[in-house]
């Protein structure tokens, strides 16, 4: 939905059990190549379908920044899948999941991965409402008030945004719905939990006016879309890690510079088997460039980068879920801050 996509939901439920992730040991840096051989083929894990969500990795890879970097045959790998554990499990070099889902498997499971950086520094997930049905605008508007939630990960999510401003589960009722938001529009439920950059776009372009509480402005201020790879490959493979950021820093600089080409890319190449519709695509491109990727922040610090205050509201975040993790256990930007220490024009 975005986180997900369709209602994306987060990943928790899809996170092998511990075992299961202690293969992060077996990951790819058992398979990296001798010095001088560049760094080997890539492959990346998406938190969702191949649409214009992911703009920047498609620039990336039309444009050629992934193999300029180094790197061989690209794989950009659709979700939504078990983005931890495949990173974890060395089954992807990279994935795209949140700062939550992160924490969780983190508390949870001690998984041996870390955030590298992150693409959206303000997460998208709302409650979507109908501005002439609920008109959910406020946190005590969701009183009493039906609400779709996906099972899994985005129900773990919806009771955070409870507890974090002191509502239970009793306040509303929840219904389970999937990820196509009709329920909303149908008015079987009063809101629905979705991405402010997809469903929203979808319900507004069937002709209806929407309302967005958004989880950002309402108690959970946590990254998204945030960028994972294992402690070993840290350790092992820095030189992977930073090539990876400069390139994805270069295809979302350019994605976010040519809105219509990255939604193009979505539409007629990477997601072509999707059914998407352009105007859609170019509306979330330029809805995600302007309000989630490219902040006062980032104009100062950089893409990807995620600042002192920011950090401090995820782990703010952490504790209204729940979520006992350090942030030394979750967040490692070391790597970012070195490779824009050494390429400072990759800040623009």
């Amino acid at each position: 939905m975005m986180l997900s996509r369709p209602g994306r939901a987060l990943r928790l439920t899809a996170v092998a059990a511990a075992a299961s992730l202690a293969l992060a040991a077996c990951g790819s840096g058992d398979d990296a190549p001798a010095e001088g051989e560049g760094l080997g083929d890539l492959t990346v894990q998406l938190s969702w379908i191949k649409n214009a969500e992911f703009a920047g990795e498609f620039m990336a890879d039309s444009k050629g920044y992934y193999a300029d970097a180094g790197f061989g045959d690209v794989t950009l790998n659709a979700g939504p899948g078990a983005t931890e554990n495949l990173v974890a499990s060395g089954k992807a070099d990279f994935g795209l999941t949140n700062a939550v889902t992160v924490g969780q498997v983190v508390a949870n499971e001690d998984a041996p991965i870390k955030i590298v950086g992150t693409t959206f520094q303000k997460n998208p997930f709302t409650i979507l409402s109908l501005k002439d049905g609920a008109n959910i605008e406020t946190i005590d508007d969701l009183k009493g008030k039906k609400i779709g939630v996906q099972d899994g990960g985005n129900g773990l999510l919806f009771s955070a945004l409870l507890a974090a401003n002191g509502l239970t589960e009793d306040d509303v009722e929840i219904v389970p719905v999937q990820y196509d938001p009709q329920p909303l529009v149908n008015g079987e439920v009063d809101g629905f939990l979705a991405y402010v950059t997809n469903e929203s776009i979808i319900v507004e372009a069937q002709g209806e006016e929407v309302t967005n509480l958004l989880f950002a402005d309402n108690g959970l201020p946590f990254v998204a879309e945030s960028i994972i790879a294992t402690d070993e490959t840290i350790a092992e493979r820095p030189e992977a890690v930073k090539a990876f950021l400069e390139a994805e820093i270069k295809g979302w600089t350019e994605a976010c510079t040519d809105l219509e080409e990255g939604a193009r890319l979505a539409v007629e190449e990477y997601g072509a088997d999707q059914d998407l519709d352009l105007d859609k695509e170019v509306e979330q491109n330029t809805v995600q460039c302007e309000e989630l990727v490219n902040t006062d922040e980032t104009a100062e610090n950089g893409l990807f980068t995620i600042s002192d205050e920011l950090l401090a509201q995820n782990m703010e975040t952490f504790e209204a879920a729940g979520i006992d993790a350090a942030q030394e256990d979750v967040f490692d930007l070391s790597l970012l801050e070195e490779l824009l220490a050494e390429k400072p024009e990759l800040k623009g």
